[in-house]
């Protein structure tokens, strides 16, 4: 039997969906296949076959069944699916054209708060296109486009974690607190939420609904035509979410007060506006219903309602005797009254009980017999409007849009507010205003959505302090990084990611013992991440902790031995027993597994130094500075190979370089001193070599290198406070007590500089000539410095 109609192309996507949402992916891909076989023309189904290709990892084969539709911008699935193939076949500028070809279809599109989970948005939306959009310009090496993408990712969702890294790795500033709080924007879009926009269709029959709908559009010079109107969403325009929230003076169309759109939904509805002709519409014939229905037409609202006049109630008849002019509602039996009064089904005396009249609909035998009988009051001279046979009756009011009030005179069970008699001497009385929303499902509470903000609201603040650690960290300044994670509640601050930023923090500042603290404690709580490790090697290497660093790297290995992570840390292992052809082969594997893995190219570099392969060593830095352009590591790499072979003013640009990435590091900016030492530029290294101990006060280095510094420029004073300092923070460092010795000698205190010469001699036997002929000798003799150094 041939395939018919559009029902099987229809039942084939819904299996599709079925299997991606329970991650049957191979399953999807054959049900994909299926579909567009049967429509090879449907842009859905190349959507959903690419999808399911990419979904599996076969990124060409995504890219081909993608390319016809994203080449002319017919799909914006089909646009998406062919950028992230691109972005993963380094295909960068081919994916970033496409995308802006097809703005048109994404960027008014916003699925902002329309997940959940019953429902889905299977199509991007702009913040999720912008964020990609700005990783292929990243890729790209188009730095200005990639910030521009996405910071508008950001605006339109705060929650795109991916746009905040990437837009921290292009080394702009931000400021944080801007991005995570709950402004105007947010709460525009938790408002408008797709159950509060659809509130008044519901409630509509489909035809009714899209007549309405239809007519609204019509008049609403916000609403984009029927033939490129967006079915996803209403971002785009910021006049329409103010439409949607009543904030700017547009309110919803049920509003009466809105003068666009009060006038299409009072056609829809058949209910007679402000500026209506005197005579009501006539409403549909009404049908029978029981006491419970009797009150609601059948769109779902209650018709208008009339406040009851002083007149005395006539007896009613019986059945029997009512005209058959249609069927209309039945009267409930009349309740025993008491006195004047007369009490509902629970119990409770209202007043007598009065019907509501539906303009155009037939008499009731009640209303022909008031016709007839002249009112002993002159009640019925206050009202405006006059029907066709003469009968006065109220101006009706719109029941649309907010909640109205409106007077009824009969109680129905469950309504306890009690309501006043009416006046025995024939007064209209006054009854008790309640609103007209039987007909409408109930509106979110105010306590709901103040919860939901409330909410969102802790959601931001937590990503505020989140994104403020990362950011600072990104930019390395360790303490405020620390400070901000340490702010975190407990119960995020003891996950992987957090430990793991807080270890590399303690990493940067040359804190490895603390920095071992955390990572160990992420081997505990997840002892199959990946994610880091390759640094908690490193921190091993500096604690020279080879026992714990094997186990690491053999660990690694059994978790994913494809990881660049496990070979590095198996790199890391070699090096530090220094077998660096080994090590070397280790990272040339992690680059291999994964070109983009920069700090792999850095560490390799190492190791061509450890060779004295410099040429080598500048290749591997430069690779890893061809991956990441902020990797301050290589550029450290760089000025230190020139540094070794004598290129000085290369030495210190490559230097400064990494000093411009990372300014709080006293280890390059020591580099920096050094170079200018070597120069003899003795007064600029001084001043490099002060900074440097004002970042890192307890840096024997940067100390040491200043101390010798003020000893050549023969401030001998400054340098032996300097020195005292140096020996309290390491007293068992052979050079610090050989510099005392000399710097003593210099100030002709004999006993204090042998003394310290031969402090250095028993720590350092090694240096024994060394300190023999500064004893020996009362000259400065500054090569040998440079030797001791």
């Amino acid at each position: 039997m041939a395939f018919s109609g559009g029902h099987v192309g229809s039942q084939l996507r819904h299996f599709i969906y079925y299997h991606l949402d329970n991650n049957m992916i191979r399953n999807a891909l054959f049900l994909a296949e299926r579909y567009h076989a049967h429509e090879p023309r449907s842009l859905e189904a190349q959507y959903l076959i690419s999808l399911c290709h990419l979904l599996n990892g076969e990124m060409k084969s995504a890219l081909e069944f993608s390319e016809p539709a994203a080449g002319r911008g017919l799909h914006a699935g089909c646009v998406y699916v062919y950028a992230q193939a691109c972005l993963d076949l380094e295909k960068y500028l081919e994916g970033a054209t496409a995308l802006e070809r097809s703005k048109p279809l994404w960027a008014t599109k916003n699925n902002w708060n329309k997940h959940s989970e019953t429902q889905r948005q299977h199509l991007p939306d702009a913040a999720a296109v912008y964020c990609l959009l700005g990783k292929l310009w990243q890729a790209h090496k188009d730095v200005n486009k990639a910030v521009d993408c996405y910071v508008n990712s950001l605006k339109l969702n705060p929650f795109m974690w991916d746009a905040f890294t990437g837009l921290c790795a292009t080394g702009v500033n931000i400021r944080v607190p801007n991005i995570y709080d709950l402004g105007p924007d947010l709460r525009a879009m938790i408002n408008s939420t797709p159950e509060e926009a659809d509130t008044f269709t519901d409630v509509l029959s489909p035809t009714e609904g899209a007549l309405r709908s239809n007519r609204s559009a019509a008049s609403d010079p916000f609403t984009v035509p029927s033939s490129r109107a967006d079915p996803e969403g209403t971002y785009g325009s910021s006049a329409l979410w103010e439409k949607f929230n009543g904030s700017s003076g547009m309110e919803t169309p049920g509003n009466p007060n809105n003068a666009s759109g009060s006038e299409d939904f009072r056609i829809a509805n058949s209910v007679p506006g402000p500026d209506s002709a005197s005579e009501p519409p006539l409403a549909p014939t009404r049908k029978a219903r029981t006491i419970h229905t009797m009150n609601i037409d059948q769109s779902g609202h209650p018709p208008p309602k009339m406040k009851t006049t002083g007149m005395r109630k006539i007896k009613q008849r019986t059945e029997s005797e009512e005209p058959s002019a249609g069927p209309i509602d039945r009267e409930p039996p009349p309740a025993p009254r008491v006195g004047d009064r007369k009490r509902t089904v629970s119990g409770q005396v209202a007043h007598p009980q009065q019907h509501p009249v539906e303009p155009g609909a037939p008499q009731r035998r009640s209303v022909r017999l008031l016709s007839q009988i002249k009112p002993t009051t002159s009640k019925f001279s206050s009202t405006t409007l006059t029907g066709k046979d003469g009968r006065e009756v109220k101006k009706i009011r719109s029941t649309s849009g907010k909640p109205r009030t409106a007077t009824v005179g009969r109680v129905v069970s469950g309504n306890r507010k009690p309501i006043e008699s009416s006046d025995p001497d024939g007064k209209e009385p006054r009854a008790a205003s309640v609103p007209i929303n039987s007909g409408v499902p109930p509106v979110p509470k105010a306590s709901e959505r103040t919860k939901e903000l409330v909410a969102l609201d802790a959601l931001l603040g937590l990503f505020a302090k989140l994104a403020s650690g990362y950011f600072s960290l990104n930019r390395y300044k360790c303490p405020e990084a620390i400070s901000h994670l340490n702010s975190l509640p407990q119960e995020h601050r003891e996950t992987p990611w957090v430990l793991a930023q807080l270890g590399r923090a303690y990493f940067e500042q040359a804190m490895y013992t603390e920095a071992a603290k955390y990572f160990s404690r992420i081997q505990a709580l997840a002892p199959n991440r990946l994610q880091d490790m390759e640094i908690y090697s490193t921190v091993l290497w500096h604690l020279k902790n080879d026992v714990e660093l094997a186990h690491l790297a053999h660990h690694l290995l059994e978790v994913d031995r494809l990881s660049p992570q496990a070979w590095c840390a198996l790199g890391n292992s070699f090096s530090h027993e220094r077998d660096h052809d080994q090590a070397i082969k280790c990272f040339k594997r992690a680059t291999m597994l994964d070109p983009e893995f920069a700090y792999a190219f850095t560490l390799q570099g190492h190791e061509y130094v450890s060779n004295e392969e410099f040429n080598k060593a500048l290749d591997s830095y430069r690779q890893g500075i061809n991956v990441d352009n902020r990797h301050y590591n290589a550029w450290y790499g760089l000025g230190t190979v020139y540094d070794k072979i004598g290129k000085y003013e290369y030495a210190e640009h490559h230097f400064r370089n990494a000093a411009s990435i990372n300014p709080t590091n006293a280890v390059l900016i020591c580099c920096i001193g050094l170079v200018l030492e070597k120069t003899d530029d003795f007064r600029g290294a001084l001043v490099h070599y002060e900074r440097a101990c004002s970042l890192a006060p307890h840096s024997v280095l940067a100390r040491f290198r200043k101390a010798r510094v003020l000893m050549k420029c023969q401030e001998y004073n400054f340098a032996l406070a300097d020195l005292k300092i140096l020996k309290d923070i390491a007293p068992n460092e052979a050079n610090v007590h050989f510099l005392l010795g000399k710097l003593y000698k210099m100030l002709h205190d004999k006993p204090n500089a042998i003394k310290h010469f031969t402090a250095a001699l028993n720590l350092d036997p090694k240096a024994a000539h060394f300190i023999k002929d500064a004893m020996d000798e009362w000259e400065d003799d500054d090569m040998e410095d440079d030797d001791m150094a």
